[in-house]
């Protein structure tokens, strides 16, 4: 576009006094300089852009990174507290069942401790009135006993008027044989029975005295059990009591601990839940940097693009006005100039306007054009074949009539680049495979070790949740197998109880039968003994009268049907008394029985309980150690995901560089060889080798006398560099004159 600004810039911008072909030099130079600055300007301002878009994109990805770990500290946090939960809740639910059951123990053995209580009480009454009744008989049966041996006279008798009757004395007597009775062995039970049935005078006999051994016997006997329960019941008592105290214990330590989980589960849940706020926080803090670098990225690019255009464009622009200025400065253009009234004598301006050139303003070496144009020809060979924006700004230099000391700077600083730039793609091809190799290891042990976490989650969860072999199969089962020992226990002791009370009642029972058939058979047999006596001793004496009628009583009586009765009386006493004795036996064997029973349930029990809490732990190592590697598991997969991520990042680039390494040497290489080829023509041109002469002595145009290399006339430096002294002084703008 400034081609068409040039054609009114003509005839505006320059000055009256200058010649046509110098005003659009200066014209073409001035924009030549705006282009140069508004490339400052460009670059000045890109910078600043590009550093904007480096600064938010390095902020944004560093954000995401903090985020996705934050992420993944708080999920993890948030597994491990709703592992720890769900550990929690089967504890406090372990331990209100095992609360349950010792609220329940208690209850059953208050009950039971009642029940032995009340048995106590009523033994002990029992106990006690027997010993009562045992020894007031002793008492009784000891005074008549000691009267009777004084004497059988008037001591006697007044001790029998003192008590008023005997029959009182039988009565106590008799109670306190019958309380006993049920102790005695079958020769005391008939001394007993025998001393009861017989008639009370008050007679001494030889009885009264075996009667009080036995009393004094069975009143031994019942002190005796009498202890022995007191006994029994204090140490039941001691037993229920340190059961009591151990189980209240217990309960009281469970209740603590079911508090404490259940504050700690609510702690857990007010704790899960800020966790998960942070998490929703957090992700939504990452969704936002990915959207605005998803924004800001392409932006960053597009500019990028814009600016790399807006920098060729430009270039492509200084090289057509720097070729421009090139051809009107050629020797061609300059011997056409001064043949021509337009050019050397016109004027820019008017109507009517010509071109006037004044004079030449200087002459130029024909070989100094040669070796230039024949550097430009190698440059563009060169940049057309490798597409090179460097060659061409060289290119514009030389078509420029650069100094070709300038010239030269500015290859050796591309020379340099080159060689930077191949370096930097060689770091990048090293950098690139290292990455690679490094991450492709790495990707190999992640998946390995997912794999082999996968294994050991698999292997843990059947260990934890197999139906049949699994912990929590073993420990339903081993739960199943204590329930049923405490049945069993609470069956078996229950059945015991209810065996004892029936054994009691089944004791209580016999002695009171063999108690009723002994004076059954005792009366029978007393009465049957007395009319046999009777009938022998009267039947002689009796005389019937000859007129009375004939009667035929039968005066024995059913002697001989009682005499089979009480032989049957007798054999039925006799089986009930082993009946009893065989009840003895039976409950002692059921008690040993029980005792036995109840040991191995204990043991089993106790074994079982063992079992349970080993389980148990071993359930919670193997729950942790199973969240552990479920964790371990997500964290590895994350950072295989990152990794193939990473990799996919880099790919583009890394492809890029691996794909076009060679080629990019071969251009560098082509670039390279172009400079240097330009660099020997450049060096092989008069005016180079003048400049880097000790002294010239030459003319160059209006330069009239010897022009040292050292001295700083900007006329005869611009002669030496084969330029205009306003082309010169543009890339010298320090020199003095300039």
């Amino acid at each position: 576009m400034k081609f068409f600004v040039l054609f009114a810039l003509l005839f505006t911008n320059v000055s009256a006094g200058d010649g046509t072909i110098t005003k659009v030099m200066k014209l073409l130079q001035e924009m030549l300089d705006k282009s140069k600055a508004e490339g400052d300007e460009e670059r000045t301002l890109y910078g600043k852009f590009k550093c904007y878009c480096d600064t938010s994109e390095a902020e944004k990805n560093d954000s995401i990174k903090k985020g996705t770990k934050a992420i993944n500290v708080l999920e993890s946090k948030i597994a491990e507290i709703q592992g720890a939960t769900g550990m929690l809740s089967s504890e406090v639910a372990d331990l209100k069942a095992k609360m349950a059951d010792n609220k329940q123990a208690r209850a059953d053995a208050d009950a039971l401790r009642g029940k032995e209580n009340e048995a106590f009480k009523a033994e002990r009454s029992d106990l006690s009135q027997a010993i009562s009744q045992m020894s007031d008989a002793i008492t009784t049966l000891a005074a008549i006993g000691a009267d009777q041996t004084k004497s059988t006279g008037a001591d006697n008798k007044q001790f029998m008027a003192g008590k008023g009757s005997l029959l009182s004395l039988s009565s106590q007597v008799q109670d306190a044989l019958k309380a006993a009775s049920a102790l005695m062995s079958a020769q005391q039970r008939k001394v007993a029975m025998a001393f009861m049935q017989g008639p009370f005078t008050g007679t001494y006999t030889s009885q009264s005295g075996q009667i009080i051994g036995i009393l004094k016997d069975m009143r031994d006997t019942f002190r005796q059990n009498l202890a022995d329960a007191i006994t029994t019941e204090e140490n039941a008592l001691k037993s229920y009591n340190k059961f009591t105290e151990v189980k209240e214990a217990a309960s009281e330590s469970m209740k603590k601990s079911f508090e404490a989980k259940q504050q700690e589960l609510g702690d857990n849940d007010e704790e899960l839940s800020s966790k998960k706020g942070a998490l929703a926080e957090a992700e939504k803090q990452k969704a936002s940097d990915e959207e605005f670098l998803d924004t800001l990225i392409p932006m960053c690019e597009k500019k990028a693009k814009n600016y790399d255009t807006r920098k060729m464009l430009r270039a492509n622009e200084e090289a057509a006005i720097a070729e421009a200025i090139s051809i009107l400065n050629s020797d061609a253009a300059f011997a056409t100039f001064g043949s021509t009234d337009a050019t050397s004598t016109g004027v820019t301006s008017g109507k009517g306007a010509s071109f006037i050139q004044m004079r030449a303003v200087r002459k130029h070496m024909s070989a100094n054009a040669h070796y230039r144009g024949l550097a430009q020809k190698a440059l563009e060979v060169a940049a057309k074949k490798v597409k090179s924006a460097r060659l061409g700004k060289v290119i514009a230099l030389l078509k420029a009539e650069n100094p070709f000391t300038g010239v030269l700077d500015e290859i050796a600083k591309m020379i340099d680049l080159i060689a930077e730039e191949g370096k930097a793609d060689k770091n990048k091809l090293d950098w690139c495979n290292t990455e690679r190799t490094e991450n492709d290891k790495a990707l190999a042990g992640k998946k390995s070790d997912i794999i082999s976490l996968g294994e050991t989650i698999d292997k843990l969860d059947t260990t934890i949740n197999d139906p049949d072999t699994g912990l929590k199969a073993q420990i339903e089962e081993t739960e199943t197998t204590l329930v049923q020992n405490t049945e069993s226990q609470k069956e078996e002791t229950k059945q015991r109880t209810e065996d004892n009370v029936a054994y009691q009642a089944n004791i209580a029972n016999l002695v009171q039968a063999q108690s009723i058939l002994k004076k059954g058979t005792k009366v029978l047999k007393a009465y049957y003994d007395d009319l046999a006596k009777k009938l022998e001793a009267g039947a002689a004496l009796m005389q019937e009268d000859p007129d009375a009628p004939e009667t035929n009583f039968n005066m024995g009586g059913q002697s001989e049907t009682g005499n089979k009765v009480i032989e049957m009386l007798e054999f039925i006493t006799d089986e009930t008394n082993k009946e009893e004795m065989k009840a003895h036996t039976d409950e002692e064997g059921a008690q040993a029985d029980y005792e036995d029973s109840m040991a191995k349930l204990k043991k089993e029990e106790s074994e079982a309980e063992k079992s349970l809490s080993n389980l148990q732990k071993t359930l919670a190592d193997s729950e942790e150690e199973l969240l552990q590697a479920r964790v371990d598991l997500k964290e590895t997969t994350k950072d295989k995901e990152s990794i193939v991520a990473y990799l996919a990042k880099i790919k583009p680039g890394c492809d890029f560089i691996t794909t076009n390494y060679d080629d990019r040497v071969a251009n560098r290489k082509t670039e390279k060889e172009a400079l240097e080829k330009a660099v020997k023509l450049i060096k092989a041109t008069p005016a180079y080798k003048t400049a880097m002469a000790e002294a010239k002595v030459e003319s160059f145009g209006d330069c009239k006398k010897p022009c040292k290399a050292d001295e700083k006339d900007v006329k005869c430096l611009a002669c030496m560099a084969d330029v205009t002294v306003p082309a010169y002084c543009a890339g010298h703008d320090k020199v003095k004159g300039c």
